[in-house]
């Protein structure tokens, strides 16, 4: 077993880096056939990481929608669906949000750990709440997914979580979608947030795969600091 788990990067962005727009209402970025390509990257995958905000804000169910996909995960021995992990800074997570209310994988919740017993009480038997760090540290959090059995883990965001990965260096995969419009709004979330990045223009990333989904465009890079196969 790996030290920690090979982390792969997944977001869909507009040409100028945004990936919501500033309204109530969640901006949709890709395409049906994207979403598609999306789902087969989950299954290759063993658990599936977002933040906290992710849940507010989108209360994604982040299971593998294709029935196909989960039978023959199961054939392989593995469980239908990822297990689904999450990062929280004081505790704000909603029991009845859909993250843990779907799917029959577990779900464990990474935060600092004076807020782990409020937040045990709250969530129950629905999730398994571990004390990482204040704040969380990312490279603790990996190692507990790696004796876990996680060997790929897929990260789905949002961008402070983006990049806490890349600013400490613990992300191997970048899976991008650029969407072919612009937002232009400051007060929109961006893919990642201000840093200092050890992907720079001394140590850039390896662009692997460069591939035309319609109008949108996936970008697939390696990262200097953990092409570990």
């Amino acid at each position: 077993m790996s030290e920690r788990p090979h982390v792969l990067l997944s977001c869909a962005m507009s040409v100028d880096g945004y990936i919501d727009d500033a309204s109530p209402d969640r901006l949709r970025l890709s395409s049906p056939a994207d979403f598609d390509r999306v789902d087969g990257v989950r299954a290759a995958c063993d658990a599936i990481l977002v933040g906290a905000g992710t849940i507010r804000n989108d209360d994604p169910k982040l299971l593998i929608r294709s029935p196909v996909r989960r039978e023959r995960r199961v054939e392989r021995g593995l469980p239908p669906d990822l297990t689904k992990v999450t990062v929280t800074a004081g505790g704000d997570l909603d029991p009845d949000a859909r993250f843990f209310t779907t799917g029959e994988s577990p779900k464990v919740v990474y935060a600092p750990p004076a807020a782990v017993p409020a937040l045990a009480e709250r969530l129950g038997d629905r999730a398994e709440v571990i004390g990482a760090g204040d704040p969380v540290d990312f490279a603790a959090l990996l190692a507990d997914l790696a004796a876990r059995g996680v060997r790929r883990l897929m990260v789905e965001g949002g961008g402070e979580i983006h990049t806490r990965f890349l600013t400490a260096g613990l992300a191997d995969e970048l899976q991008l979608v650029v969407a072919p419009f612009l937002i232009g709004d400051p007060s929109a979330p961006r893919f990642a947030g201000p840093g200092v990045f050890p992907q720079s223009p001394e140590r850039p990333m390896r662009l692997a795969e460069a591939t035309r989904i319609g109008d949108l465009v996936l970008l697939r890079y390696l990262l200097g600091g953990a092409n570990r196969g």
